[in-house]
């Protein structure tokens, strides 16, 4: 089919299911590895220093795991498992990545949870950062120069992964809006981020109970809204 210069053909990322597995299997091998250095650490400089790598490693396998959902199309009751296998809703990439990487968490339960839940079930009240009615450009400017790690955030409607570095952010997740798929997107491409007038968020990566928790296999306790409309809140 004919098209004009000014209508470029776009396609989609194609999603890496295969990539993703052995992530997977990664993550379970440097968590196994992790924890039996740190059970032998016996000061806490040694231990620091475990859970620094800890910290290190999920920085780099967090991301990796995310964009290996690429292209994998958005729907609204999306429960997708394995990246480009079916569709996938906002609250259920977040949930499949984290529980993929190792973290010992209900996805079903997660993912049906309003956005600040999912935050929550995580981390503590007091290390969430809420902002409202902020303009998009000055909080764009705060994230860019926050602390380098992996965030979760919560939106209007919406829950995705921020992720921060010293030259800005990505922004991270399974958009039902155009082009309605997973994708990574900067800071003049996120839209979504954009119109939102809520936006909490989380340093997950920066918490050492988070790390703990994940080196040591604990279950993490989904934080659950009873009165709440989860369906409303996730996607």
């Amino acid at each position: 089919m004919w098209r004009s210069v000014a209508e470029p053909l776009v396609t989609k990322p194609a999603p890496d299911a295969e990539r993703y597995a052995g992530l997977k299997d990664e993550a379970e091998r440097w968590r196994k590895d992790l924890s039996a250095k740190y059970a032998k650490a016996r000061t806490k400089e040694e231990k620091d220093k475990v859970l620094a790598e800890t910290r290190s490693f999920l920085e780099t396998l967090l991301p990796e795991m995310m964009r290996c959902w690429l292209g994998t199309s958005w729907d609204f009751h999306g429960t997708a498992e394995t990246p480009g296998k079916g569709k996938i809703a906002c609250g259920y990439f977040v949930s499949t990545v984290l529980r993929d990487a190792g973290f010992r968490v209900d996805r079903y339960k997660l993912a049906r949870q309003p956005s600040q839940n999912i935050i929550r079930s995580f981390l503590p009240a007091e290390s969430l950062n809420l902002r409202v009615g902020v303009p998009y450009e000055n909080f764009a400017g705060e994230v860019a120069g926050a602390e380098p790690g992996v965030r979760i955030i919560g939106l209007d409607s919406h829950v995705a992964f921020l992720v921060t570095k010293p030259d800005g952010f990505r922004f991270i997740h399974s958009s039902g809006s155009k082009p309605w798929c997973v994708v990574d997107e900067g800071r003049e491409d996120a839209e979504v981020l954009r119109r939102s007038n809520y936006r909490v968020h989380g340093l997950l990566t920066g918490d050492r109970a988070v790390l703990l928790r994940w080196l040591r296999a604990e279950k993490i306790a989904v934080k659950e809204s009873p009165t709440a409309t989860a369906s409303a809140k996730r996607r």
